[in-house]
């Protein structure tokens, strides 16, 4: 692991506890509150029991600590590495994050070198100075809850301008593409992919109370996944951006449940099939049949 346990939510909530006990101002109370706000919810279970019968010998009875400074989590050379690489990825520099303390810092390695195999090859313009202003005007009329003019190609080559009021920005790691979900006077819900943009104008603020944010409809689809050539680790990677539940059902079998929405159901399909036999769809029948249905079209185009 590149960055140690210290950078973990325990530590954390340790360190915030020893920052009042070093300002005197450490109560129970406090040191509860601090544990239920910082930790998980086993947390106050452990940590004020740990700190307050000397098994960590970083409080006195009194709830003082022996500490003279504030506790540190000093970045290492490796690290600071990991995140100069981070942040020359180009997806980032649309977020203006600024290098400060990594000027003089070489990446690990090159994220541009990087061949993608599970991705489409046309994605968005990152590095294109118009992408990025449209993109940041965006992103702060999401924040700010403002009407925006955007002028767009639809999927049939005709342009067309519109006033939407935006909700969200969302990227698709398949499509390697940031759209934009907003409604406008045409359809209560539209996805605009962000390429297809040409302009955009900030309008005037709108109150999200009389336009809330269209809530998220889940499906779920269960996975039995066969535990080979690493099948389970890669899977929790795969679908690390997703809730979900796993647990064991036999010697190497294991049941995942994921949480998805329909709109993503198409990148999901083929996330799973990419993982051949080890992964199979226990439910829905529905997506069990939609995964069929791909393999036999798959065949049919292979095997005429």
């Amino acid at each position: 692991m590149l960055f140690d346990e210290y950078y973990g939510e325990y530590y954390a909530c340790v360190s915030e506890i020893l920052q009042e006990a070093l300002k005197g101002t450490l109560t129970k109370e406090k040191l509860i509150d601090i544990t239920r706000r910082r930790g998980f919810a086993e947390t106050v279970l452990t940590i004020p029991g740990h700190l307050k019968d000397g098994s960590w010998p970083l409080l006195t009875a009194d709830l003082k600590t022996a500490l003279r400074h504030p506790p540190q989590h000093p970045v290492t050379l490796l690290q600071k590495r990991w995140l100069k690489t981070l942040l020359d990825d180009p997806k980032i520099r649309l977020f203006n994050v600024p290098e400060t303390g990594l000027e003089d810092i070489r990446p690990l390695f090159d994220p541009r070198k990087i061949i993608w195999y599970d991705r489409y090859g046309d994605g968005d313009p990152y590095e294109d100075p118009g992408y990025i202003e449209r993109f940041r005007l965006l992103l702060e009329a999401v924040k700010q809850h403002r009407r925006v003019q955007v002028t767009f190609t639809s999927h049939r080559g005709r342009q067309n301008t519109w006033t939407v009021l935006p909700y969200r920005l969302e990227y698709s790691g398949t499509d390697d593409k940031f759209r934009l979900l907003c409604e406008s006077d045409r359809q209560r819900y539209r996805t605009l992919n962000l390429q297809r943009i040409s302009a955009c104008r900030l309008l005037e603020a709108f109150d999200p109370e009389e336009h809330p944010s269209p809530l998220l409809q889940n499906d779920s689809v269960q996975l039995e996944i066969v535990d080979e050539r690493n099948a389970l680790e890669r899977a929790m990677l795969q679908f690390s951006y997703l809730a979900k539940k796993t647990e064991r059902t036999g010697e190497n079998t294991y049941r995942m449940t994921l949480q998805y929405r329909r709109e993503d159901e198409t990148e999901l399909l083929i996330r799973i099939l990419s993982f051949g036999p080890v992964i199979r769809v226990v439910e829905p029948d529905r997506l069990a049949m939609l995964i069929r249905e791909r393999l036999q079209r798959q065949s049919l185009c292979h095997f005429p």
